[in-house]
């Protein structure tokens, strides 16, 4: 039988525990959500008694949970006094996470400007090991590959993984997989049984995927454009997809695409929770 991991991405209006109300609400089995203002590196003094009742009830509903840090956040910065906001305000969103219990927090991989491209992996990689120096919970840092966007780093497993691999306290670090960022980054063509998803495998990068993005594309493989589209919308093709879902069984998967007509993500829901069914 399938396993029931499929969610979406949902507000916090009313509280963490509200949130895993309504994922449990559409039927989910995983979701995700921003632990603070999503446009600010700002330190949230959060209501503990609300994110304790958010794990009791994903720990009676077999929920599981992921958040989501703030997008100012940049492990790679030339500038130290970012990277030293980007250190405090994860520090602060694992807290966060943690007493919520979710699984981790999804951080974008590093964006660098500067002329060296080994420095802005030297910085990341410094910044990673600043924070997993100070943190001792549960939770993990989940990075998540990037559409190419914003530069050239971040589009690869093998990227990932080999960060990972140089900090100092890889086991507190795991991987966030975005369909949408790996099919505008060119790395995958939307094909099933795909050559990326052998070569992790072989690599054991695989092995570190904690969460999965469940997003199509508007624009097109090696577009380098970031813009997610509903499921059957984009140009990704549902063949892909479904494979992407089966390829990567046993951990959340999450769509950050736009609400349905009914305000909800139930219907795209429904289509993943078909094709799980399926396998």
């Amino acid at each position: 039988m399938p396993d029931n991991r499929i969610g979406c991405h949902l507000s916090t209006r009313g509280g963490y525990r509200a949130a895993a109300e309504r994922a449990s609400a559409l039927g989910c089995g995983s979701f995700q959500y921003f632990p603070k203002n999503p446009r600010s590196l700002g330190v949230k003094t959060f209501d503990h008694r609300d994110a304790q009742r958010c794990k009791e009830w994903c720990q009676e509903h077999g929920l599981s949970s992921i958040a989501h840090s703030p997008y100012p956040n940049n492990l790679a910065s030339e500038d130290a006094s970012v990277r030293e906001r980007t250190a405090e305000s994860l520090l602060n969103d694992l807290d966060i996470a943690e007493a919520c219990g979710s699984l981790g927090v999804v951080v974008h991989f590093g964006i660098y400007k500067g002329a060296d491209p080994l420095e802005g992996y030297r910085l990341m990689i410094g910044t990673l090991d600043d924070i997993t120096s100070r943190w001792d919970g549960k939770c993990k840092l989940l990075i998540e590959n990037q559409a190419g966007n914003h530069g050239f780093m971040g589009m690869t497993l093998e990227e990932l993984a080999q960060v990972r691999s140089l900090c100092r306290e890889p086991s507190k670090i795991a991987f966030c997989l975005d369909s949408c960022h790996l099919f505008a980054s060119g790395i995958w063509k939307g094909d099933p049984g795909a050559q990326w998803h052998a070569d992790a495998e072989k690599a054991g990068s695989l092995d570190h995927i904690a969460a999965l993005h469940f997003n199509d594309s508007a624009y097109g493989s090696g577009s380098r454009r970031d813009r997610h589209a509903r499921l059957g919308e984009g140009v990704v093709g549902d063949a892909g997809l479904r494979w992407l879902l089966e390829a990567l069984p046993g951990i959340p998967a999450v769509l950050e695409t736009a609400s349905g007509a009914d305000g909800t993500h139930r219907e795209q829901l429904s289509i993943m929770k078909s094709w799980e069914e399926r396998t």
